[in-house]
């Protein structure tokens, strides 16, 4: 029994000098629903450097993100789970996106743009990215296997959890595990 106090005090110590830590383990403690299939990993991994492009082109680079908490949603027009969980994605943008916190979307594989419009326009969501990955170059460097796939960055840009499959990303399961992280108030 000592030698569990002294570990839990030992743990707390360690996540109370690293902020970060912190928010991860205060994450993971928040996991139920949907979000029980969202794994968090022991050590922060290094995100993919490939380039992915805007809507138009324009070459983009997930370290353009650093300094927030990005959720970052692989995707794409012909994934049937994808059409189901982008309208959550973009309530959760709502409700959470700002300094702090933003989800970004990226069609990897051959997602033809009026296609990717259409699919968007169909499910009524405006406020989330058309960002491309055509060659599937970052999908296959952060190893998406199959889709959605949605990871979580922090701030600095490295990957703390990934979900494999869909979920209700606007859920309050989602919020409770999001809001530890990002420092948000309920």
């Amino acid at each position: 029994m000592r030698n569990l106090g002294l570990a839990l005090l030992y743990t707390a110590t360690l996540a109370l000098a690293n902020p970060a830590l912190a928010d991860t383990a205060a994450a993971q403690a928040a996991v139920a629903g949907d979000m029980k299939k969202l794994t968090f990993h022991a050590e922060p991994k290094a995100a993919g450097t490939a380039d992915f492009m805007t809507f138009e082109g324009e070459p983009l680079t997930l370290s353009q993100w650093q300094g927030k908490w990005v959720l970052v949603n692989f995707w794409a027009t012909w994934c049937a789970p994808c059409r189901k969980e982008m309208p959550m994605l973009a309530a959760l943008q709502t409700d959470l996106g700002g300094e702090r916190f933003e989800v970004l979307t990226i069609a990897t594989s051959r997602n033809p743009p009026p296609k990717m419009k259409q699919f968007f326009e169909e499910i009524g969501v405006d406020n989330l990215p058309l960002h491309r990955d055509p060659k599937s170059a970052l999908a296959r460097e952060m190893g998406v296997l199959g889709l959605p796939v949605t990871l979580i960055l922090n701030p600095d840009g490295q990957e703390v959890a990934r979900l494999t499959g869909d979920a209700d990303w606007a859920s309050k399961d989602a919020r409770a595990v999001l809001t530890a992280l990002i420092g948000a108030d309920d």
